[in-house]
């Protein structure tokens, strides 16, 4: 199987789908690590650099509208943001990292919480790493990366806006390109999700990834 191919049957998609059909809502913003929740449910994580699409993706995984809202300036998600789906599991949305229009000590402790965050943070099952699919991995998606290998967080590249290239090879290119790149990543999961918030590509592949990282069936348990 390569990179790109999903080990998901109809079945379990369907069932992804209906866990992320029951309710979904937000929880708290976060600005220190004493206040984060209880670390009493299992979580997945969203990083990525400012303007990827975070926000759009999350929205789409849950199927809503405006859970999660974007900033109009880029780089102003300055908390860890919670949501928990069904009681049963929490979303994270982490503070975004460059293009930032903040003080370099400002950058330094959004940049830090979420690190803390990653290194910290025992029921976090996976984080996603968004990679906007025009641009592929830049050197600061790399810091990012070496941030997980050294936490020794299992994460997994997000591809967003695949429908902005122009064809299927093109999409196919790139996710072959991004694990030559992580291939020798301790820390990283060995498949990239190609995903479109905007046309839905991929998420209900990512639904799935979710749930099976955080060992959760679809449905109630």
């Amino acid at each position: 199987m390569s990179g790109a191919e999903t080990p998901y049957d109809d079945e379990t998609l369907e069932a992804a789908r209906v866990f992320f059909a029951h309710p979904v809502t937000f929880l708290m913003g976060a600005v220190s690590i004493p206040g984060l929740p209880p670390a009493d449910l299992p979580e997945v994580a969203f990083a990525g650099r400012s303007n990827v699409g975070k926000s759009s993706l999350i929205n789409a995984v849950t199927g809503r509208t405006h859970l999660a809202r974007a900033s109009t300036a880029p780089g102003r998600t300055r908390e860890v943001n919670f949501f928990v789906a069904d009681d049963r599991m929490r979303l994270v949305d982490l503070p975004g990292y460059g293009f930032a229009k903040v003080s370099r000590g400002e950058k330094n402790k959004f940049q830090n919480l979420g690190r803390s965050y990653l290194r910290g943070r025992p029921n976090l099952k996976r984080a996603y790493l968004l990679i906007d699919s025009r641009h592929g991995l830049k050197e600061v998606d790399r810091e990012a990366m070496d941030a997980f290998d050294i936490s020794a967080v299992s994460y997994q590249i997000v591809l967003t806006k695949t429908d902005k290239l122009r064809s299927q090879r093109d999409v196919e290119q790139v996710v072959a390109e991004t694990l030559r790149k992580i291939a020798k990543r301790p820390a990283a999961f060995p498949r990239v999700l190609a995903t479109s918030a905007e046309k839905g590509a991929g998420i209900p592949e990512l639904r799935a990834e979710i749930l099976a990282a955080c060992e959760l069936a679809g449905g109630h348990g």
